[in-house]
């Protein structure tokens, strides 16, 4: 499944188009599915209630697809690239622009803070990792990717935040 599901590079003779969302099922440990589902759950269904599944769904997907691009084109290297986490920085964002001034518990450290602070600095930490950990083996502008392709979505959509906290 790796071999055929995962975002191979461009330049790859195992590279195919179907792999712009293939590779959003596939991760790497038991950790990078649970934390993606977790995230997807705790954000994802305040978003799917707010727009609707159809919406939701549309948005998913094409947030995970951009990620992939963006991902190849600038961040790419030469090693394949699995997990969905890409979407989930998209549906995060969408979080952080449909409900900003809603609070969220983190647990370490035990405090509230508003959900667009909390993106803001999930941003801040993909793009300062992006530029100085290239090595790290994680696909950090697949998750800026995510949140771009979201931004641009909302806008296009002229899709407008709940005031309610």
């Amino acid at each position: 499944m790796f071999r055929f599901g995962a975002l191979w590079p461009l330049d790859s003779p195992r590279f195919e188009v179907w792999q712009l969302v293939s590779y959003m099922f596939l991760h790497g440990s038991i950790g990078h599915i649970f934390f993606n589902l977790f995230a997807l759950w705790i954000f994802g269904q305040g978003i799917e209630n707010f727009w609707g599944t159809k919406r939701f769904t549309i948005y998913y997907f094409l947030t995970g697809i951009g990620a992939a691009l963006i991902h190849m084109f600038i961040g790419g290297g030469g090693a394949p690239t699995v997990g969905a986490s890409g979407a989930v920085y998209g549906i995060l964002l969408a979080f952080g622009m449909m409900f900003p001034d809603r609070y969220i518990y983190l647990l370490i450290p035990p405090m509230p803070i508003k959900a667009k602070y909390f993106v803001a600095i999930f941003g801040a930490i993909e793009l300062f990792s992006g530029i100085m950990r290239t090595q790290s083996g994680i696909a950090h502008f697949a998750h800026l990717g995510g949140m771009i392709v979201g931004f641009i979505l909302i806008k296009y959509w002229g899709l407008k935040g709940s005031q309610q906290t």
